[in-house]
């Protein structure tokens, strides 16, 4: 029977919680994931109680406190993250849905590499730069258009993303996971209070912690004091999209 004893663990105040998926690869050992829209502690023996998810959180959802649970156990950790792994090689993020995978693909051949296919549509990109951290807020292309949002991984996953999502719209990409949040909520703002745009789309992947994409956008709305039509689109990691 599992020890019960005081000690730290985390706690998650759900209120706050906005299900975002940020802090989940922050936890090494596998004790957080996202159910029903909310981060929860799946296990007490997964929590060490050292807090390493604490400033992941945006909302300041994630606290620590000293109570009675269940002791730490490391080799239920280790027994628990080996059961996820498909593969050997695991992506940094964590994530069970971001396991590395290989699928089959049907290769367009007989044209030099150097020379564009024949039956390749024409790239639907506007402008230039996309990257978030390179766009000013002040960029004409920006003005009055239809702002599209999009995580980095998705146009190497989604084949239709020119034609079908980047078509007509003025382009900014980031990553929630690897690049700086605040820092990029704060420059979404800056762009939706001072280009106004007619709508704001964001693309993101289905892994966890790229719904974070999703969360800084909505905030960025709320920040700019602006009635901005959202609309949100997911990528299945097969580059499919997903019924929202």
């Amino acid at each position: 029977m599992t020890t019960k004893l005081i000690r730290k663990i985390v706690i998650i105040d759900e209120e706050k919680c906005d299900g975002c998926g940020v802090c989940v690869p922050s936890c090494v050992e596998g004790a957080l994931q996202i159910i029903d829209g909310k981060a929860r502690l799946i296990s007490e023996t997964y929590c060490d109680g050292l807090g390493a998810c604490l400033g992941k959180c945006p909302q300041d959802a994630i606290t620590v406190e000293e109570r009675e649970a269940k002791e730490f156990d490391e080799a239920a950790v280790e027994q628990f993250i080996r059961s996820k792994e498909t593969v050997d090689d695991e992506l940094s993020c964590g994530c069970p849905s971001t396991t590395v995978a290989r699928f089959e693909r049907q290769t367009v051949t007989g044209y030099p590499a150097s020379e564009a296919a024949p039956d390749i549509p024409e790239p639907a990109l506007s402008h230039w730069p996309v990257q978030m951290t390179l766009v000013p807020p002040s960029a004409p292309f920006l003005k009055g258009t239809d702002l599209l949002l999009t995580a980095d991984c998705v146009p190497f996953a989604y084949p239709g993303f020119h034609q079908q999502l980047l078509n007509g719209h003025a382009l900014v990409i980031a990553c929630p996971k690897l690049d700086d949040f605040e820092a990029h909520r704060q420059k979404l703002t800056a762009i939706l209070s001072q280009a106004e745009p007619k709508g704001l789309t964001v693309v993101h992947m289905e892994v966890p912690c790229c719904f974070g994409l999703v969360n800084m956008a909505q905030k960025a709305i709320t920040a700019s004091g602006r009635d901005i039509p959202f609309q949100e689109i997911t990528v299945s990691v097969r580059g499919e999209l997903i019924p929202g």
